[in-house]
């Protein structure tokens, strides 16, 4: 047995129902490893699973955390692709706010050796998202016109990547001017701020551009207006709803409910007509087709991609105020929980 401390939800609803406290791991199993984690990374799951707004949540009390990078501390009698003392970094569906961890193999891989433990946790969610949307789901094709809902967070930034490996022309949504330079460095080629008048802003950006594919995660009027501006054959991905995000300490069924009913909605028979697909996913799912993870996994890593871009560390004893600033929307890039 060996101690650790977590982040563990008692109760969902608030940031409340999120305690730190000291438990005993046992050993792995014969297919595991235990990791000493030296990084979390954080995502929007976690922000809903703690308000109770996600579906893949466990029942009763749970660890947040889906991503994580730390050394292997100790090994399964039959994991012989990795040994004690290896930097990995890794997926886990849920559990990964903790100072260590025990995972099945499948789910590590080896730490690129000139990517810092930050960097390792900062990139298997968000890169596997930005990758599944654009190339699974969106069939990206050379020179397209592509539309990136939140440019300059951390998924945004990874698929700008991976739709430049494709030639593609890149049209970063941002929520302020404050992110232009973000946008810029990271080559996007042009940007479109979220204000009530995107849409009009969009099409002038767009002229006689053809819109072919949008990742999509605000919801509200602005899935609607990027729909609205899909060229026939287009396709929108989305893959969250940013407008559902708690803005306060506790959860708003009246804001929550508000939002719901006045959702878009997308009739089946004018997406016929206009000759336009909506497909939407939660990557979460794939945790359960270990086959098909890893397989988008080896995409990834051909694509050589560039370490995420970091915008906020924390200290694991400062975790609850890291998901505070998270969930207001206004951070750059990736938040980092940095545990020495």
């Amino acid at each position: 047995m060996m101690n650790r401390e977590v982040y563990r939800v008692i109760q969902t609803g608030s940031l409340s129902g999120l305690h730190r406290r000291e438990e005993e791991l046992t050993p792995p199993n014969e297919n595991e490893v235990t990791v000493q984690v030296r990084a979390i990374g954080l995502n929007f799951a976690d922000v809903f699973s703690i308000y109770g707004l996600y579906s893949a949540t466990p029942k009763g009390s749970f660890i947040p955390g889906l991503e994580y990078a730390g050394t292997i501390a100790k090994i399964g009698k039959n994991v012989k692709e990795f040994k004690e003392g290896d930097s990995i970094y890794g997926t886990t569906r849920f559990g990964a706010y903790s100072t260590a961890i025990n995972i099945h193999k499948d789910y590590i891989f080896p730490l690129p050796n000139d990517w810092s433990f930050a960097e390792g946790a900062a990139f298997p969610v968000q890169a596997l998202t930005a990758y599944y949307a654009l190339v699974p789901l969106g069939n990206i094709q050379q020179s397209q016109t592509i539309l990136i809902h939140s440019g300059a967070g951390g998924v945004g930034l990874l698929a700008n990547q991976i739709a430049k490996r494709w030639n593609a022309y890149t049209i970063a949504m941002i929520g302020s001017e404050s992110k232009i330079s973000v946008i810029q460095n990271a080559g996007y080629d042009d940007f479109v701020l979220r204000t009530s008048s995107f849409k009009n802003d969009l099409s002038q950006k767009l002229s006689h551009r053809r819109l072919d594919l949008v990742l999509e995660c605000t919801g509200g009027h602005y899935f609607k207006d990027s729909y609205d501006l899909l060229s026939p054959m287009g396709r929108l991905i989305t893959y969250g709803s940013a407008v559902f995000t708690p803005q306060s300490s506790r959860r708003n069924w009246f804001q929550i409910a508000y939002q719901y009913l006045i959702r878009p909605k997308i009739d089946p028979l004018a997406m016929i007509s206009e000759n336009k697909s909506v497909m939407g996913f939660n990557l979460i799912w794939l945790w359960n087709e270990i086959g098909t993870l890893k397989k988008h996994f080896d995409a990834l890593n051909e694509l050589k991609l560039a370490p995420q871009m970091i915008g906020d560390t924390f200290s694991f004893e400062n975790l609850p105020n890291a998901i505070e600033k998270f969930q207001k929307g206004n951070t750059i890039g990736k938040i980092i929980i940095s545990i020495p």
